[in-house]
């Protein structure tokens, strides 16, 4: 493969956090192990612009500076090769988080979107939720439109360490049980409703945490005061070290509104956690129907989550089987298929 072209990744953002920026980094890893020849394009411009502006400016400076280069783009911008459509369809969340169409971003954003599928070569879905979404809202021919699920790092863990590091700060008790939600973004991913359900769980001796960055925590903890479960749940805030608490959890738990593929589905599997989701989230592909809920709001897996803590060998097959299942999910594989789709269309 060392004769291919180079290719330009283009991620308008450098953040820390981020899935798209984690997926980017470990992506140009493997790469660079197949000596592949690649750079990554961030944006140049600063974050005290409004970011409608950026968005432009960005889209400029990558497409006015094209040439013959091959874009794999992460971004919408007007003229990728591939685009990897990692975070869905904006006409869709639009019309699900019912935004004020005021905010300059979202027309800008429609705008590029449409430029985007229509102008890249071949597409990357990261579930076949988004691919049908993109199919039906911009009609698409779905012939241009690969699924690739999303991969993650398949990491080794030791239950002991993690707890004995968290239990001393959270005080965690040798048998409760603990419930989990990372992600940054609280709304559009359902911690209210994640809380709801905390508070519907009566008679277990649990404990959950919420692990993420959010402007308007306060409203969630006293959400969780008005609730009665302050003295259950822990907002701890953006963590270096979630890989301890996905290691000590028994169930994570994202009631998202909105998510094309939510790698902490896969990261809490890989650590051994039973993962309930929403069918809005492009993730609850790769798991059994009894996992996943019909809306944000569906309140009936209260009483599968109460099953399974009260049915410990129900809930360690579980675990085990969805460890398994995540292995399948290596960001090998998802390179391998990714490296595929690269070479069809540069050749």
């Amino acid at each position: 493969m060392g004769n291919m072209k180079k290719i330009y990744f283009i991620r308008a953002n450098k953040t820390k956090y981020g899935g798209a920026e984690n997926y980017l980094t470990r992506l140009s890893l493997e790469i660079s192990k197949q000596n592949i020849s690649h750079q990554v394009i961030n944006s140049f411009f600063p974050k005290f612009m409004p970011s409608w502006l950026r968005v432009i400016l960005f889209n400029l400076q990558v497409c006015l500076t094209k040439a013959d280069k091959f874009y794999f783009s992460l971004d919408r911008i007007s003229c990728p090769d591939i685009y990897r459509a990692g975070d869905g369809v904006h006409k869709v969340f639009l019309s699900i988080e019912k935004k004020s169409r005021t905010n300059l971003l979202h027309p800008i954003y429609l705008f590029l979107e449409r430029k985007c599928f229509n102008k890249a070569k071949h597409i990357i879905a990261n579930s076949q939720m988004v691919k049908n979404d993109i199919v039906s809202t911009y009609k698409i021919n779905p012939k241009k439109i690969s699924v690739i699920h999303n991969g993650i790092e398949i990491k080794k863990f030791n239950y002991q360490k993690s707890f004995d590091k968290l239990s001393n700060e959270f005080s965690i008790k040798k048998d409760q049980k603990i419930l989990l939600y990372v992600g940054s973004g609280f709304k559009r991913k359902g911690v209210k409703e994640f809380l709801q359900i905390i508070s519907k769980l009566r008679n277990l001796d649990i404990k959950a945490f919420v692990i993420g960055k959010e402007k308007d925590i306060e409203y969630y903890q006293e959400l969780s005061l008005k609730l009665k479960i302050d003295d259950r749940v822990i907002f701890t805030g953006p963590r270096e070290d979630v890989d301890d608490f996905y290691t000590i959890s028994d169930i994570f738990l994202l009631p998202t509104h909105y998510e094309p593929f939510s790698n902490v589905v896969l990261e809490a599997m890989g650590f051994e956690n039973a993962v309930f989701t929403t069918k809005q989230n492009g993730a609850s592909e790769v798991l059994d129907s009894s996992f996943i809920m019909n809306n944000p709001s569906d309140f009936s897996i209260i009483s599968a989550i109460e099953e399974l803590f009260n049915n410990p060998s129900k809930l360690e097959n579980i675990k085990k089987e969805n460890r398994a299942k995540s292995e399948k999910f290596s960001i090998e594989n998802n390179l391998k298929k990714t490296l595929e789709v690269i070479n069809e269309v540069i050749n």
